[in-house]
């Protein structure tokens, strides 16, 4: 590949679901008194007026445009930990979520669909 098509495939035609993304925030909070239970309930709402749709209790999903978008996620998941638990953001390409194996009542399921945002690209 030559330098002048690697500068061809970075414009906005270049999104792709290699470089499309998603950001997946799992967590262990405990809830073993009333403030452990206020601090994870303040938590997952945060996680909600950031976008982040809950896929589980402990699982929300979110949608990124690309490395730049998904470190700025982190660095506001980051201003927003509570005091305890452990929480643990992965990333994987919009390629990725599209293999996903989802089993629900002992039954494949399909895929899920791409989210509407896509619609937006």
């Amino acid at each position: 590949m030559t330098r002048r098509s690697l500068r061809a495939n970075t414009g906005p035609s270049a999104l792709s679901g290699y470089r499309l993304m998603w950001m997946l925030v799992t967590f262990d909070l405990p809830v073993e008194t009333r403030k452990q239970r206020a601090a994870a309930t303040r938590f997952r709402h945060a996680l909600l007026d950031l976008g982040f749709e809950m896929s589980q209790l402990s699982n929300y999903l979110r949608f990124c445009n690309g490395k730049e978008q998904f470190a700025s996620y982190v660095r506001k998941i980051e201003a927003i930990l509570p005091p305890w638990g452990d929480i643990y953001v992965f990333q994987f390409t919009d390629r990725q979520y599209e293999n996903i194996v989802r089993f629900s009542d002992q039954r494949r399921r399909r895929r899920r669909k791409n989210p509407e945002q896509m619609a937006l690209f």
